[in-house]
């Protein structure tokens, strides 16, 4: 729909937008050290759609008839292209999925309310026709929260929530802002930034994902640190049921029985579809400064970013790539063209030079950044006092260059992962959270799983890690994984990976998912995770709150 952004059907983001390695030179050679592959410039700048074999829609008359009363003719679409944008997220399997027209089952018909009365009436009507309804955000998911079931036999809607897109209100007195859910991340911080306000939520998918998206699936962002997880910045919602509205006041804290707002938050659309959110914002900071610290090893990086959290420092974000993140780091440099940018290269030749004299292992170092924001006096302080608990843990403080640096590229890993795709290579992810006291061992236990997997499957392949969202008990775990797939067994040499990774973070005591959500990817693990008497209760709330099953059914727990 012309009124609606959307990701380009075929990859991550936008038509026209791709990763390029070669003005990056140390790149080509660290891939092909890591996992083999010579690199080749990109191939494609799009794909053909005409080329998508797309199985034909089973929306009837009476139904599609009935959708168009409640939302209108030019609201309700059966275009093919349309309903393979919303027949998936953005994982890895899904790409090569869609990029294969490997579709099992796809939307038959795709509809944008325009208000949460036209929601409601959908879900009334959902019920009433026995129909699935799957809530659509940015599409952006990789947990296969939005695919529909193979089996599935009934007619399948996806409700993109696009047009429900508005900051509603902004109570400045109590730092509260009234919002409905189908706000993109920039269109909505574009809102808030006008009147001096911001969400601070910034997940890596902040482009092409959607608030009501963020509270369906627990999302994290980069600067949770400081703003909290959207579980913690979540005050009030509306959650419409095809019997009714759940209405919850955005409240400071409430007594009142089980919370409702954690059941809704992280339901997946299994409960019903938000279509408006209360969140905590925040004014914008007179400061904001990133700035990076080289520490010899990660289990000193490690200490360092829990003596942070110990000294109570207020920091938006603390991040630490690990050695392998750290090479992958520095492998995507741009070239130097300006006599600044040759001199600053110099610089960091030099900088190795000293650390190898001092007796570092380079390729053990790990890089590591703090996001410092707040007045003037405010952010100096906070430096200087993270500054003299990294240096006590071997640190050098690098500055605000290479801080600034990853706050420019923060977005642009997904595409990455698409350019690696066309190289017949997969670049995923899984993360993770634990307790500090675990972490190094959740650490080398995912790395020697995937390891174990790659050699079962006879192939060479990469891992990397970096933590990030730190808390007062713990921290999450983010790694990437890579290897070259084979063109005739695709999907079952993922599972054999993926599934390597996630047993070792329940084996070592850590949670299958920090931020990601459940979805199907995540099923597998739910029991070991929440317990088997945990699975029950989800499943007979679920039961009870959709008993024909017409709400996203077979998500989070089948």
């Amino acid at each position: 729909m012309a009124h609606v952004k959307h990701q380009k059907w075929w990859g991550w983001g936008e038509e026209g937008v791709f990763f390029d390695y070669r003005n990056k030179p140390a790149f080509a050679p660290f891939v092909k050290e890591a996992i083999g592959v010579s690199l080749r410039p990109r191939q494609r700048d799009t794909v053909d759609f005409a080329t998508v074999q797309v199985p034909a829609s089973t929306a009837s008359e009476d139904v599609l008839a009935r959708l168009r009363g409640i939302s209108g003719p030019e609201n309700v679409s059966l275009d093919d292209e349309l309903r393979i944008v919303h027949w998936a997220g953005k994982s890895v399997l899904e790409l090569m999925q869609t990029l294969r027209s490997d579709f099992a089952r796809v939307p038959d018909v795709v509809v944008y309310p325009g208000s949460e009365d036209e929601v409601a009436e959908i879900l009334r009507t959902a019920v009433a026709q026995d129909l699935v309804v799957i809530p659509f955000g940015g599409g952006s998911s990789i947990s296969r929260s939005l695919q529909p079931a193979p089996e599935e036999t009934r007619c399948i809607v996806s409700l993109d929530m696009g047009r429900l897109n508005k900051v509603l209100e902004i109570d400045e007195t109590s730092g509260l802002a009234t919002i409905q859910a189908g706000v993109l991340g920039p269109d909505m911080e574009d809102q808030l930034n006008a009147r001096g306000w911001t969400l601070g939520h910034f997940p890596d998918s902040f482009a092409y994902s959607t608030l009501g998206g963020w509270a369906a699936t627990r999302s994290s962002g980069m600067q949770s640190d400081k703003y909290g997880d959207i579980a913690d910045i979540v005050r009030g919602l509306r959650l419409v049921r095809p019997s009714g509205t759940v209405v919850l006041r955005p409240l400071p804290s409430t007594s009142t029985g089980p919370s409702l707002r954690e059941m809704v938050i992280g339901s997946e659309g299994r409960l019903g579809v938000i279509t408006e959110l209360t969140v905590h914002v925040h004014r914008l900071p007179q400061e904001h400064e990133v700035i990076a610290y080289m520490f010899p090893t990660w289990q000193q990086a490690l200490t360092a970013v829990r003596r942070y959290t110990e000294a109570e420092i207020p920091l938006t974000f603390a991040r630490i790539s690990d050695a392998h993140e750290t090479a992958f780091s520095l492998a995507t440099q741009k070239a130097s063209t300006s006599v600044k940018g040759k001199l600053a290269a110099k610089g960091q030749d030099a900088l190795w030079a000293v650390m190898r004299r001092r007796g570092w292992d380079t390729d053990a170092m790990c890089i590591s950044y703090a996001c410092f924001e707040g007045s003037a006096k405010d952010v100096a302080e906070r430096k200087k006092a993270v500054a003299r608990i990294a240096k006590a843990h071997g640190a050098v403080v690098l500055g605000s260059g290479p801080g600034a640096l990853y706050d420019q590229k923060k977005f642009d890993t997904p595409h990455l992962r698409d350019f690696l795709l066309e190289q017949n290579t997969v670049g995923d992810v899984s993360e993770t959270a634990a307790p500090w006291s675990k972490l190094t061992t959740v650490h080398k236990n995912a790395y020697d799983a995937v390891q174990r997997a790659y050699a079962q499957l006879g192939k060479s392949g990469w891992i990397m890690s970096h933590m990030s969202h730190s808390y007062h008990s713990g921290a999450c775990l983010y790694f990437t994984f890579a290897y070259v797939f084979d063109e005739e067994n695709p999907y079952e040499e993922y599972q054999v990976v993926k599934s390597a990774i996630q047993q070792s973070f329940i084996d070592s005591g850590a949670t299958l998912s920090h931020h990601h959500g459940v979805g199907v990817e995540h099923q597998p693990w739910m029991e070991q995770d929440v317990s088997p008497e945990g699975v029950a209760l989800m499943k007979g709330l679920f039961q009870v709150a959709d008993p024909g099953g017409n709400l996203n059914p077979g998500k989070v727990v089948s």
